[in-house]
């Protein structure tokens, strides 16, 4: 079959494109700033992609068109589709019925974790040699990819989204999953474009649960009050707490290792390089899970402790001058804290956080959540805000208002060069600078590491 995706170079329409080329089928897509890292992993796949959204590309004449939740009415090829009534479907609806269908899934939902867990879960499985298939919203280093398929291979590890599925979909992507293990890592408020409160979230994950078969598996953070919402609706399989009187627990005994329980009996111990309660969560989750697919606690422990961790968490750029520059993924305000939390329990006293935000998302832009940002932000020695002063990332609040509470800890400019700028003269060794965007922040980290080399005279660390 040859399939046509639109909207190819998305982080999970491109995954999914991958997948499809491993599944047999011949594979083209299109996307508007056709752009790397994905087109170039796209390309080495020998997948063909074209700029835009042309009518012409009607004649390449295949047998579905794809299309990714970025497409909209008035895209000149999807309206040319719609005209002439050929066939067509949204991607997460295609790995559904062509992919998933005979996989035993594994998905990973929840405002904040899922790329991380999913990754952590996805290692376990490749660490003990059961072959995971997956696709996850990064790229971890153990895995190399995103998105991996063989059909011969049962198991099917997936980041699981509540954004929704297409302009003629609007249930989350998940719904089309059907997980017969399901992590809900935690259920808060986001994606303010497309959901009008929480209420409409925990609707979609209460679809998500009924989709989950009775021999199945939930597994479920203790304390989440929309959690237990949305069970409370309606629940037929097994539902395994973490962090109950009876279930997982994970101890932090030293900086950078987790001793690991269940049923208050010691399963293992974690030896890694990842910090922050959030992770410690994150591998109990996915420890449970693996355990559902026949890999012991003790197995996922050992592939924990050499687990090297995803690009774009707290991810080290570089250092100069003893100043590191960290990327992260956060743009969520208890993301956001989390992230400087997990950070400030392993530093000295008289080292300092500086935060560099900027709140890209569409729920930031819109401000659903702004008043909670000076909190969120409250381990940071100091914040440099990005306000963007026009095009689709412009706030449509006063960032000066809302930062107030921060008193003279906070920099706002709509400026990037003199954003970089006022981080480069401001900063001094044994800081950690942690960048913070859920887009690529025009390259900031560079820029800093480039100005603190030339401010110090130095080209390392």
């Amino acid at each position: 079959m040859h399939i046509h995706i639109l909207g190819i170079c998305g982080t999970f329409m491109g995954g999914l494109a991958l997948i499809a080329r491993a599944a047999g089928h011949t594979v083209t897509g299109c996307d508007t700033g056709v752009y790397p890292p994905m087109s170039t992993q796209l390309e080495e796949q020998g997948i063909e992609l074209i700029e835009g959204y042309g009518v012409e590309q009607l004649a390449l004449k295949p047998d579905l068109f794809v299309v990714g939740n970025v497409v909209s009415r008035g895209n000149p090829l999807m309206e040319a589709i719609l005209d002439q009534g050929l066939p067509y479907t949204s991607g997460p609806q295609w790995l559904g019925e062509s992919i998933l269908r005979s996989q035993h899934v594994l998905a990973v939902a929840g405002t904040h974790g899922k790329t991380s867990t999913s990754s952590m879960l996805a290692w376990i499985l490749e660490y003990n040699q059961r072959q995971p298939n997956f696709l996850i919203g990064g790229v971890a280093p153990d895995l190399g990819v995103s998105a991996r398929f063989n059909a011969e291979h049962s198991l099917f590890v997936i980041e699981a989204d509540e954004y929704d599925t297409a302009f003629f979909d609007k249930r989350s992507k998940f719904v089309h999953y059907r997980p017969r293990t399901a992590i809900l890592n935690n259920l808060e408020f986001d994606h303010a474009d497309i959901f009008a409160d929480l209420t409409a979230i925990e609707t979609q994950f209460h679809h998500l649960v009924r989709t989950i078969p009775a021999n199945g598996l939930v597994i479920r953070p203790h304390h989440a009050d929309a959690l237990d919402r949305v069970l409370e609706r309606g629940c037929w399989t097994p539902v395994q707490t973490l962090e109950d009187s009876s279930g997982w627990h994970a101890t932090q005994n030293a900086p950078g290792q987790l001793s690991v329980y269940y049923q208050s009996t010691h399963q293992g111990d974690i030896h890694w390089g990842l910090s922050g309660e959030h992770n410690r969560l994150n591998a109990l989750a996915a420890i449970a899970a693996a355990q559902h697919v026949g890999v012991t606690p003790a197995q996922s422990c050992a592939a924990l402790s050499a687990f090297k961790g995803i690009k774009r968490r707290m991810e080290l750029r570089g250092t100069r001058a003893g100043i590191h520059v960290y990327d992260d993924f956060a743009h969520h305000p208890t993301a956001i804290a989390l992230t400087l939390e997990g950070l400030a329990k392993h530093l000295p006293q008289n080292e300092r956080i500086l935060a560099v935000l900027e709140p890209r998302s569409n729920t930031m832009k819109m401000g659903a959540m702004a008043a909670r940002l000076p909190e969120a932000l409250r381990q940071a020695h100091h914040t440099f805000c990005y306000s963007e002063p026009s095009g689709k990332h412009a706030l449509t609040w006063d960032a000066q208002r809302t930062f107030a509470p921060l008193a003279e800890a906070i920099t706002i400019k709509d400026d990037l060069t003199e954003l970089t700028q006022a981080i480069v003269q401001f900063a001094q060794p044994n800081d950690h600078i942690v960048v913070m965007s859920n887009g690529s922040f025009g390259g900031i980290h560079e820029h800093i590491l480039r100005g603190l080399a030339q401010r110090f005279n130095v080209e390392h660390a």
